[in-house]
């Protein structure tokens, strides 16, 4: 037995000594529905396969979002799940394809700030001796100020859709805010498509290629006419949102600096956030010197939605452990029911070249 094994071994048996319950997804996984839920980073790295019988099919790149389809699938009630085994992904040539992921979710309906807490506490313990630092975020917080922006529906929803692709988002919020080089490229699009009938334009452009026909061109151009339209984003939000994304801070001071932001579309979210704090400091966390980064989490898993982590040991390597809250995600694998959730995973192949290090 390999030293990573042993370690994914020792995970396993804290893990369940807190509570969990173990579950072994099986390896080869639905692809059809499971893909579109793990964003498009994991998609594109995921070894993807057909079978005559059950259709597309792939290698688990990640646990957790079987784990959640299982539970949902047999009722949407509070559990504590464990797991321990290989997960498959597309990597450089330098990063193992096949590496071990140990694992921790809860599914609570009541307090979920102490369940972020419980899962961050017993990480802390658990990576407790090796040289890593942890960093937390909320995607929550993010998300909130974005649907706040004083703007139309539909730009809110591009906004949403792209912030887990930071350079694309960036170029978004400049073009909205009637900034940068993409604002100038629309503004002479709408221009010429202004100047003659959707229709002339589509028989003027030649012969018909591609696989979109004549009715969603139009479409396409009638929604470049109405964004056009709409009038920029304020620029105090924009800035106000610039400033937010930049943040980084302790939790306590960060807390701070967003509440003397005064935006009330993040005061829910703020007010969470608190409550996670307190229950963190309950269970033995220094939120006073605990990193909190705005930003942490926008470059991973598209179904996170709130609470933000990772455990960070080199800039250049991947975390060593990472995890947040994905309510959204049980209803989406629920059919009609829902739960709040929260969880996080280990690479114990890390860990391992990490002794003797800390």
């Amino acid at each position: 037995m390999s030293r990573a094994e042993d370690i994914s071994t020792a995970l396993l048996a804290q893990m369940l000594d807190a509570g969990a319950q173990r579950v072994t997804p099986d390896v080869l996984q639905p692809a059809e529905t499971l893909l579109d839920l793990y964003g498009e980073d994991i998609r594109a790295r995921a070894y993807v396969t057909h079978d005559p019988a059950l259709g597309e099919m792939m290698l688990r790149p990640d646990f957790t979002v079987p784990v959640v389809q299982a539970h949902m699938a047999d009722g949407a009630e509070p559990a504590r799940y464990a797991y321990a085994g290989a997960v498959f992904r597309k990597q450089s040539a330098t990063r193992a394809r096949e590496y071990l992921q140990v694992g921790y979710e809860v599914f609570a309906r009541e307090h979920p700030e102490q369940a972020d807490a419980e899962v961050f506490a017993l990480f802390a313990r658990l990576l407790d001796g090796y040289p890593t630092r942890p960093v937390t975020g909320d995607m929550g917080i993010v998300k909130a100020a974005v649907a706040g922006l004083s703007t139309t529906e539909r730009r809110r929803a591009a906004l949403l859709r792209h912030i887990w692709r930071p350079k694309r988002f960036r170029a978004l919020l400049e073009r909205m805010r009637g900034q940068g080089p993409l604002a100038a490229d629309r503004a002479g699009l709408v221009d010429r498509l202004r100047a003659a009938p959707v229709k002339e334009l589509i028989a003027a452009a030649g012969p018909h290629l591609g696989l979109r026909g004549a009715d969603e061109i139009t479409a396409r151009v009638m929604t470049l006419l109405e964004d056009a339209e709409a009038v920029p984003i304020p620029e105090d939000q924009a800035q106000a949102l610039d400033a937010l994304l930049s943040l980084s801070a302790p939790a306590q001071d960060a807390l701070a600096q967003m509440r003397a932001m005064g935006w009330d579309a993040i005061t829910p979210a703020l007010d969470r956030l608190a409550a996670r704090l307190e229950a963190l400091d309950a269970a033995g966390i220094d939120t006073e010197t605990l990193p909190f980064e705005a930003s942490f989490g926008r470059t991973t898993m598209e179904y996170y939605d709130g609470f933000v982590f990772g455990f960070i040991a080199r800039d250049d390597l991947p975390p060593v452990a990472s995890g947040g809250r994905y309510d959204a995600l049980t209803a989406v694998l629920g059919h009609g029911r829902s739960i709040p959730a929260v969880g996080g995973v280990i690479r114990p192949d890390t860990l391992a070249g990490l002794e003797g290090a800390g």
